[in-house]
């Protein structure tokens, strides 16, 4: 039961504070679509959607109507198609049939068009990884991912050079766009098999035939909790945190329930992230400042948001039954207006973003820079992030957009949720000679836990 001062709690942080569901994603394999025939396989694919995802749309709006609970996006998330089109090699083909599919449902973004190569690469997963640059810029909706790394396994150094080659590509074969097709590119360490956010999401082998999975998000319900306590220490703005998370996440715990309850599926996890947007109140770098801090990037960032990030992990997963997905604090620099101020001000650059990552979710994630950044640069900073998730045993990720034309003290406008991004200056040295070694970095030490 809720009591009435929970209930207009709630209703405050939904009207004023930004509080929402910021995805209801369906998660859907297509191990059922393989055929040998690529044409055969992208109807398969087209209509599987079309038939299992048909309502996932008008519910979502339904809820949402019913709650008072902004969604803000509908999402599907399907097999990894270098699996899916293995048989046929119609990798492209699925990528406009997803395409296509999406559409007609009127859905988000459909995530999937990815890779799990951590190891090693068949010759027909590299087949698909040539392809991402033309499918991701021949689509609008699809999102692609590539597990390069894990902690059991080391970093795979061949694909990580070879993605930096890819997002050159993809940069300039979408420059009109302000070489937004890389905003859609994700490269990982220890990706998760159940992760509902975009551009990484995908339904891993481990998952079940259809689920639904939410992640919602409050930045601004957190801050302004810790500003009403001035005068609390960090162990007691801890349990400030912990409380408000566990808020945010019993919401998006009650919108899971009740859509997969309407469409007859199995219900998934929730993602208890705080992932911001470009509006005032949504940052997370508010936060950080208002745990203390002049500007985000000073002394003192990496530590606010380690205690952050743990406490809204530790609030959260008592108020669901199944929490997965990253749950953690996202950094997107143009996603949050925080982030973007503290660049434009010179207080936030690349080393201080990367050493934050060592305790957040989940990366260098919608960076942008210069548009003469080299493939090798590129790939260096996957290997560096992917040392960190590796190390660590925690997913990591990049996603960075060097934007075609474009150089240090400009800026972009990729709209909507994605923001604006200031393009961030690149360490100027050359990793050319590490990248070409190629190889695999060894996993360390303790993975050997069997």
């Amino acid at each position: 039961m809720f009591t009435e001062n929970e209930i207009l709690e709630t209703i405050d942080m939904l009207d004023n504070r930004h509080l929402d569901v910021r995805t209801v994603t369906l998660s859907l394999s297509l191990l059922d679509c393989i055929d040998s025939d690529a044409k055969k396989c992208a109807r398969k694919v087209h209509d599987k959607l079309a038939r299992v995802c048909a309502r996932l749309v008008p519910v979502c709006d339904s809820l949402s109507a019913r709650y008072g609970v902004k969604i803000v996006n509908k999402r599907i998330a399907v097999t990894p198609i270098s699996i899916v089109g293995a048989a046929s090699g119609g990798y492209t083909e699925l990528a406009r049939a997803l395409d296509r599919a999406g559409k007609n449902l009127g859905v988000d973004f459909v995530g999937g068009y990815s890779a799990l190569v951590q190891k090693s690469a068949t010759p027909s997963e590299n087949a698909f990884l040539d392809t991402l640059p033309q499918a991701l810029s021949e689509t609008d909706i699809v999102c692609g991912s590539v597990n390069v790394a894990s902690s059991k396994t080391g970093i795979n150094l061949d694909a990580v050079g070879k993605l930096g080659n890819i997002i050159k590509d993809l940069a300039y074969r979408t420059r009109d766009i302000n070489s937004f097709g890389c905003g859609k590119l994700v490269v990982f360490c220890n990706a998760v098999d159940d992760n509902p956010f975009m551009a990484g999401a995908f339904t891993g082998l481990s998952e079940g035939e259809c689920a639904v999975n939410v992640g919602v998000s409050g930045p601004g319900v957190v801050e302004y909790e810790i500003n009403k306590h001035p005068d609390y220490d960090i162990t007691e703005l801890c349990e400030v945190i912990k409380r408000t998370a566990f808020k945010i996440t019993r919401m998006g715990a009650l919108i899971g329930t009740e859509a997969a309850k309407e469409l007859g599926l199995a219900q998934g996890i929730v993602d208890l992230s705080l992932a911001p947007t470009p509006a005032i109140g949504d940052s997370v770098a508010r936060i950080l400042e208002s745990i203390g801090l002049s500007r985000v990037g000073s002394c003192g960032t990496t530590a606010c948001l380690a205690l952050l990030n743990d406490a809204v992990k530790k609030g959260g997963v008592m108020a669901a039954s199944r929490v997965g997905g990253l749950s953690g604090a996202f950094i997107p620099v143009s996603e949050d207006a925080g982030m973007i101020e503290a660049v434009r001000a010179g207080a936030l650059g690349l080393e201080k973003l990367e050493a934050m990552t060592a305790v957040c979710s989940v990366g260098l994630d919608m960076i942008a820079v210069p548009g003469d950044t080299t493939a090798a640069q590129i790939s260096a900073m996957i290997a560096d992030e992917c040392a960190i998730g590796m190390i660590n045993n925690k997913t990591t990720a990049v996603r960075v957009i060097p934007v075609y034309g474009k150089t240090v003290g400009e800026e972009v406008d990729f709209g909507g949720l994605f923001g604006t991004a200031p393009i961030m200056a690149v360490n100027g040295g050359d990793p050319t000679a590490f990248i070409k070694r190629g190889g695999v970095i060894p996993a360390p030490i303790h993975a050997n836990k069997n």
